[in-house]
């Protein structure tokens, strides 16, 4: 079996954005999360899923996206509100 038999030929239609969207609640966030963890599967050459039998995406946008929806990415956001904001 080649490595490309198990890679997805549909592009970035998998992972599904509505199955991302279950694990990161703000799209603004997946796309921020994802766009750094390819930054780092593309410096480093690897992948978190390759215990998994490997990323079925070829770009490190869709590995990163496939690592998120496996939940092998945790990221913790600051909540952006101040005390004037919040009401009384």
């Amino acid at each position: 079996m080649s490595s490309n038999e198990n890679r997805n030929p549909e592009g970035l239609s998998y992972p599904s954005i509505d199955d991302l969207l279950v694990v990161i609640d703000s799209k603004y966030k997946l796309a921020y999360t994802a766009a750094k963890r390819a930054k780092l599967i593309k410096a480093e050459g690897c992948t978190l899923m390759d215990d998994l039998g490997g990323a079925k995406c070829d770009k490190p946008v869709g590995q990163a996206l496939e690592e998120i929806l496996a939940g092998k990415v945790h990221i913790e956001f600051e909540s952006n509100t101040s005390d004037n904001d919040k009401e009384e």
